[in-house]
């Protein structure tokens, strides 16, 4: 990459040792949802990503942006295929199919084959579940085939009988498991038969193959990014997006109800990304996503403009707020309601829905701020606290009122912050002055490039060139705003880095979290990524005061821990001249306590690649002195967790449930429903 060999353009600090004590009264409560994960349709994540399917152009869906094509299809064997409108479609939504005619055909077999998402994956592990549907006058044996794109090695077949007619379409389904793991992805999926069991043209649509899915859903999600995503141990899942939800223009925008039911009824839609979604990922999906992981979901509703700055009008706009009260309906209501009833026939249960968040980013194009605070949000806000008086409600930008700062009725704004690594290191007090009265939710933060000389403003707004993929002093600047953060979470909901997952094949944005293709083996998850699995699955649930505060280079936030008994310190060391010596002691443990040190460190300027995790962890055991001090030394550009668990504590050991805190109070105040239930439960524990 052109800019691995850039240094951070900061003065490094003198490393001068760290000392202070964590005091055991003082503190405050910290949200439950900390760590967080943003979902955006980008860079083929939703479909060819995290979306299981495999097939790619599944059902020749299109729109007036991004039409209706033949992309990824190819004929074999000397057969014509082309596009048809028939007057009896699959289903209302996939209006448009494949036709095969036979055409200069220069053998008795022909067909066409489908590239996937830039290849598929052969595992022999693995069972394969596929469909497809025909209409024709077609009769003989379909051959289905997992196939070497240069090789030709056949790692999965299977024969279909297929016996269809003009004017009907009829459904056949499959099921395969190759006999030997393909070395990469450089495979296609080949559909084969005679040529005489043609009578005719033949219309194909809705040609799909599923790997095993996570959990095991039905038109579920790829294991492999979820597992990932679960090692993060993420607390709030915010879907679906992000610029997807905002739509291209009129009359496009995210309309969860044709995301619903069987995925061959369901009506796609021109992403912001510059491809056509097969909503195949819809709304119900998103809410297993949250489940099976074990996060509490954040639903975004479109707000009334589009992203070419195109409004609805205040005279306009009920249809859209009905339509956000009827979406927590379906996901919320029971059973004796309209849409909860919808639900029901679906065969799901009632979701619970706590955080609703109103739009994305509207104070960045046109008028969309002004029109946003003088009707946008007031209309969506007054319908759903009213009929949702437990729901918070979160704004897309955070000043949205201009004589206060902040957002209105005392909603929690949302801040997104893109940056270089001087910048996003300097701002580890950048939360420290916000009201206690308007929460705040970190939506999206990034590191995007390099430190350039000269820049010291986020680059990607001067048209500087990007890192391709997160790189580790980057990282580690990230996790000082990320502790900045966390030493605020009484009034911070929330941290998400955005964007989450990147095809190597085709992206639109970077750098992101995970790197991927259709080869798990080239999955890569980034220096980011290991910080973020460090920082998240060490929780503070109280944060507590330190006698020192002298910052730079080191940083540092403490606590403790409801979970397990623990006393905590989370800590970096950045642009540093040396390894810093830390000397801590924690009120309330004693001499003779255990503590765990693990701590990250890798090369200043790398990042991991396919293969290869250039992040080191080092895990060291650190017992107290007899007065009950910790010392411990962490290298330049690391970030680390030490922990004294309950129970190796030592003498002294001092630690109360923290609802007998006042700290507890602030949580308890802005946590209407779930948060405050989960708060409630802390004192139970």
């Amino acid at each position: 990459m052109a800019f691995k060999a850039l240094l951070c353009t900061g003065f490094a600090a003198a490393a001068q040792a760290v000392s202070f004590t964590v005091q055991n009264e003082g503190g405050n409560a910290t949200s439950p949802y900390a760590y967080g994960f943003m979902f955006e349709d980008i860079n083929n994540s939703g479909d060819g990503g995290v979306y299981a399917e495999l097939v790619q152009n599944r059902a020749f869906q299109g729109s007036d942006i991004f039409p209706s094509s033949l992309d990824y299809w190819h004929p074999m064997g000397g057969a014509a295929v082309s596009l048809q409108n028939l007057t009896n479609p699959v289903t209302y939504n996939l209006p448009t199919s494949m036709q095969v005619e036979r055409s200069n055909v220069s053998g008795s077999t022909i067909g066409f084959y489908n590239d996937g998402f830039w290849g598929y994956p052969a595992v022999a592990a693995w069972d394969y579940k596929g469909t497809f549907w025909v209409e024709g006058d077609m009769t003989g044996c379909i051959t289905v085939a997992l196939k070497g794109n240069f090789s030709n090695t056949t790692y999965a077949s299977v024969p279909v009988e297929v016996a269809s007619t003009s004017g009907a379409w009829t459904q056949y389904n499959y099921t395969f498991k190759p006999t030997m793991d393909a070395p990469n992805s450089n495979n296609t999926l080949q559909f084969t038969f005679p040529a005489s069991a043609l009578n005719g043209p033949v219309n194909f649509n809705f040609l799909s193959l599923f790997p095993p899915t996570y959990n095991d859903r039905e038109n579920g999600l790829r294991v492999d990014l979820m597992d990932a995503m679960a090692d993060l141990k993420p607390s709030l899942f915010r879907a679906p997006g992000g610029n997807n939800v905002e739509g291209n223009r009129s009359p496009y925008w995210w309309n969860w109800t044709t995301t619903l039911g069987p995925v061959e009824n369901r009506q796609s839609f021109p992403g912001a990304w510059g491809y056509e979604n097969t909503n195949g990922l819809g709304l119900i999906e998103y809410m297993l996503w949250a489940q099976d992981i074990g996060m509490e979901p954040l639903l975004a509703i479109w707000s009334g403009m589009w992203l070419n700055a195109d409004l609805v009008t205040p005279t306009h706009l009920g249809p859209y707020v009905q339509s956000a009260l009827d979406e927590l309906e379906f996901l919320t209501g029971g059973a004796n309601t309209t849409w909860g009833a919808y639900r029901e026939s679906l065969g799901y249960g009632p979701f619970e829905v706590n955080f609703v968040e109103v739009g994305n980013e509207d104070s960045l194009i046109g008028n969309g701020a002004e029109s946003y605070r003088d009707y946008r949000f007031e209309m969506f806000y007054d319908a759903i606290s009213t009929a949702y008086p437990n729901i918070t409600i979160i704004t897309s930008f955070y000043d949205v009122d201009p004589a206060t700062g902040e957002p209105p009725h005392g909603a929690t704004g949302d801040y997104h912050e893109y940056a270089v690594p001087l910048q996003m290191s300097s701002q580890f007090t950048r939360f420290d002055n916000y009201s206690d009265a308007h929460p705040l939710l970190i939506g999206e933060y990034a590191v995007v490039s390099y430190d350039i000389p000269g820049f010291d403003a986020p680059v990607w707004y001067t048209g500087a060139p990007r890192a391709h993929v997160p790189f580790w002093y980057g990282s580690v600047a990230e996790a000082i705003f990320l502790l900045g953060a966390e030493r605020n979470s009484q009034k911070v909901l929330s941290a998400m880095y955005a964007p989450a997952f990147m095809n190597w094949n085709k992206w639109q944005w970077n750098p992101d979290l995970i790197q991927f293709d259709a080869y798990p083996g080239n999955t890569v998850l980034s220096t980011t990524y290991e910080v973020l699995k460090l920082l998240s699955n060490t929780r503070i649930t109280e944060n507590l005061p330190t006698t020192s505060n002298d910052f730079d280079p080191a940083y540092w936030v403490a606590g403790r821990s409801d979970k397990t008994g623990s006393h905590i310190v989370k800590a970096v060391v950045y642009n540093s001249t040396s390894a810093v010596p830390f000397h801590v002691d924690f009120e309330g443990v004693g001499a003779g306590a255990a503590g765990a040190l693990t701590y990250l460190t890798a090369p200043m300027n790398s990042s991991n690649t396919v293969g290869n995790n250039v992040v080191q962890t080092v895990r060291q055991n650190v017992t107290a002195s007899r007065s009950g001090k910790f010392s411990f030394e962490l290298p330049e550009y690391s970030v680390a967790v030490f922990e004294v668990q309950g129970h190796q504590a030592g003498r002294g050991y001092g630690y109360s449930s923290p609802e007998k805190r006042a700290g507890w109070k602030g949580w308890k105040q802005w946590g209407k429903r779930s948060v405050k239930k989960s708060l409630n439960q802390w004192g139970q524990a």
